[in-house]
């Protein structure tokens, strides 16, 4: 199966059951979604040095070796990843290589890995980072230290989302790579890369800052911060629809032919779709074209239940998981739909229409995939390439009348596979 073709679900243990053994309980229902892959953010445990709230950033990390005993033990964590891969889900874990806790284990052994200030005392490059340390990757031992870690963890697991991979040097990555293949052959490599402001004010600093199109030649994924932006703007209405397509179509020409961009309309450090998009079918629309776009899907746990509330990173906040999954049926059809060869080899094309819609297909031979995603929720009739007569939409079953190549929607996504 190629990376478009999957689905990748992600899990903060703290908030989703606290435990490895909760989050393992839920598994064959998350697998059930038809899910491919568990993201855990980071499993290791927090320093108490400047911890943010009660609990910490679990991105301020003590030990990279370590599990954190919030979570459980190793053997939970083993266990956990054998459950999963019986299942047929593939595990990813956090990794966080920009910096540590002030605290951290490493920082004690080897002061000589990291970043001082012209003082001489430890310090970062971001300001809001108030509870970490940057590492100074111009230390050489520290990318062996780094680079075996890795090489540990991936006898368990089947990838890393790599956290502010931006911020840390090409060759490192590279190298990594590399080496990790020894060990986990096929391992996924998905890097959170940042916005184009974030990549300009680093670069301003007089400090590296890798652009999407640098990270591709370490990395299977990328984030599509680039884009995210335009999202938002156009969300808060602040944008046309044609302006937040035109960033998207100018990935296709910016990144290599075989680029995967991690696609989500939310995540644990952006609002939840529920919160932007109250109303369901508007909401159900995003969901559906984020599905159909080019890329690997995303889901947070917690957005099957339109949960609206974004968990806090720092101290206890369990999600909402109360009755039946209210988007469980439209994210098993779109699950589903991915694993069809149309989306991964195909060719795509996506363009703006009038009444915020959006227009996207997929070609392969003589099979199209037409998506049609009203992004207001609003009805309205729309232009298809599609031969006259009834055809039907894999979302609700219903048939739906094209006449003199046009068809009226009632507003509710429609994907017609053919």
């Amino acid at each position: 199966m190629q990376l478009r073709n999957m689905t990748l679900y992600s899990i903060f243990i703290r908030n989703f059951g606290g435990t490895f053994a909760a989050v393992e309980a839920d598994l064959p229902r998350i697998r059930a979604l038809g899910v491919d892959a568990i993201w855990l953010l980071p499993i290791h445990p927090i320093g108490t040095e400047k911890r943010k709230g009660s609990l910490g950033s679990p991105y301020a990390i003590d030990d990279y070796r370590a599990i954190n005993p919030e979570f459980g033990t190793m053997d939970d964590f083993v266990r956990f990843c054998g459950t999963a891969h019986a299942l047929g889900l593939k595990v990813l874990i956090d990794v966080v290589y920009h910096h540590t806790s002030p605290d951290s284990v490493l920082v004690k052994r080897h002061p000589e890995y990291f970043y001082r200030k012209p003082d001489g005392s430890f310090g970062n490059h971001v300001g809001e980072w108030t509870d970490i340390i940057d590492l100074d990757f111009s230390a050489r031992p520290l990318w062996d230290e780094l680079i075996d870690t890795l090489c540990f963890w991936a006898k368990y697991v089947d990838g890393f989302r790599c956290d502010v991979a931006s911020l840390v040097p090409l060759d490192f990555w590279l190298e990594a790579r590399e080496r990790v293949e020894t060990v986990r052959p096929g391992c996924i490599w998905l890097a959170e890369s940042v916005e184009h402001d974030f990549i300009r004010y680093n670069r301003a600093q007089g400090l590296d800052a890798l652009s999407d199109s640098e990270l591709y030649r370490a990395f299977d994924i990328c984030y599509d911060y680039d884009v995210y932006p335009e999202y938002v703007a156009y969300a808060e209405g602040r944008i046309p629809l044609a302006e937040y397509i035109a960033a998207l179509v100018r990935q296709e020409s910016t990144y290599p032919a075989d680029y995967v961009k991690l696609r989500f309309t939310e995540n644990h450090d952006r609002p939840r779709t529920a919160a932007l998009f109250s109303d369901r079918v508007t909401r159900e629309n995003w969901i559906a074209w984020t599905f159909f776009q080019k890329g690997m899907p995303l889901l947070y746990c917690g957005q099957e239940w339109a949960d609206d509330h974004l968990p806090t990173l720092f101290d206890p906040d369990p999600i909402a998981r109360e009755g039946e999954p209210v988007h469980a049926p439209l994210l098993k059809k779109l699950i589903a739909m991915r694993k069809d060869p149309l989306f991964s080899d195909g060719v795509y094309a996506i363009e703006a229409r009038p009444d915020d819609t959006v227009f996207s297909t997929w070609t392969l031979g003589d099979r199209k995939a037409v998506g049609i995603f009203r992004l207001r929720g609003t009805p309205g009739s729309v232009e298809v390439p599609l031969p006259d007569g009834t055809h039907c939409d894999l979302l609700s079953g219903r048939g739906c009348r094209v006449q003199d190549g046009v068809l009226f929607s009632p507003g509710d996504p429609l994907i017609f596979v053919e």
